[in-house]
């Protein structure tokens, strides 16, 4: 008898669980959200301060943009919260791809996170200065073998899409190509109009206006398949590099054990709010593409990635700068 009571009792607890989930989700929010990120002015602070402002929008409550220099601060702030809905963070790849970096990590980017939508997502576009002689994918590949280690790409920080696709690249092809690091996308795309190095696996929209002008020559976009931000152009597998993809993804997560109806909730307003015309056409106009996945969907890119791009960062036997 006892043990039929503890199973209803256990069954009741289970259902009264279940209702609970969407019952809270209704409720939400009460007070306002925070939504952290990289420091003011990037592409991910673009994307994060758009979403939150059709969030508050649909909520009608306030989402605060809260702007951090670190991603590693971001992190762990986001680790340590309560998994209410309340705080939140966007942040890209490099996000994830920090294991393969540092030693000794605050937070674990998988157990310690709950995926809730990949938003966006910005292919880089492979750019040479307009005195390389070389207008295609295969040309450059051929002119970095003949002349192994006097070509040189610039990049942002370690770790950043600019810098691993470059490295990707170098696993693919087997070309020596010699990294220059800048403090940012904007001087390195300025050391490549000068001509300071020749070569750059660089954002579309950072590029576009001076591919236009002449001053820089686009060779292939790095998407898996064509698109509007890069017009004309082939893919890099199209222009002879089968499976090359690089991107900045911008995912946007909670802490871990957050309640799966919460979840759910939260990944439905995000996705209305980058399927709005107005959203989505500012997005264009930064060179970013809105995704809007499920969060099965970003924990699939997250763990293919890690295993794809971790291999890269191990092989080049990459390090943190300090």
């Amino acid at each position: 008898m006892r043990l039929l009571f503890f199973m209803l009792s256990m069954a009741w607890a289970m259902v009264m669980a279940g209702a609970a989930g969407p019952a809270f989700a209704q409720k939400f929010p009460q007070k306002p959200i925070r939504l952290l990120t990289s420091a003011a002015g990037g592409g991910t602070d673009f994307a994060a301060r758009l979403i939150a402002q059709g969030l508050a929008t649909s909520f009608g409550m306030q989402v605060v943009v809260d702007n951090r220099p670190s991603g590693l601060v971001i992190g762990e702030i986001v680790a340590r919260a309560a998994p209410d809905g309340y705080t939140m963070f966007l942040n890209g790849s490099a996000f994830w791809l920090q294991p393969f970096l540092h030693a000794n990590m605050p937070y674990d980017p998988v157990k310690d996170f709950s995926p809730l939508i990949m938003a966006t997502n910005s292919p880089n576009i492979l750019v040479v200065n307009a005195s390389v002689p070389v207008s295609s994918v295969k040309e450059l590949i051929a002119a970095a073998k003949a002349k192994p280690g006097e070509l040189n790409y610039g990049s942002s920080s370690t770790g950043t899409p600019t810098h691993l696709g470059a490295e990707l690249f170098k696993s693919m092809t087997g070309v020596n190509i010699v990294r220059v690091s800048y403090k940012g996308n904007g001087p390195a795309i300025n050391a490549l109009i000068s001509g300071e190095i020749q070569l750059m696996f660089a954002n579309a929209a950072a590029v576009t206006v001076h591919v236009k002008s002449g001053r820089l020559r686009a060779l292939a976009v790095a998407s898996s398949e064509p698109t509007s931000l890069a017009p004309g152009l082939p893919t890099m597998a199209a222009a002879g590099l089968p499976g090359y993809e690089s991107s900045s993804t911008y995912g946007i997560f909670g802490p871990a054990r957050m309640p799966r109806a919460l979840v759910g909730l939260l990944n439905r307003e995000m996705v209305e709010v980058l399927s709005k015309s107005e959203v989505k056409e500012r997005l264009f106009r930064a060179g970013m593409e809105p995704v809007a996945s499920t969060p099965e969907q970003l924990a699939a890119t997250i763990k293919s990635d890690m295993a794809h791009m971790g291999k890269v960062i191990r092989d080049a036997g990459i390090r943190p700068e300090f």
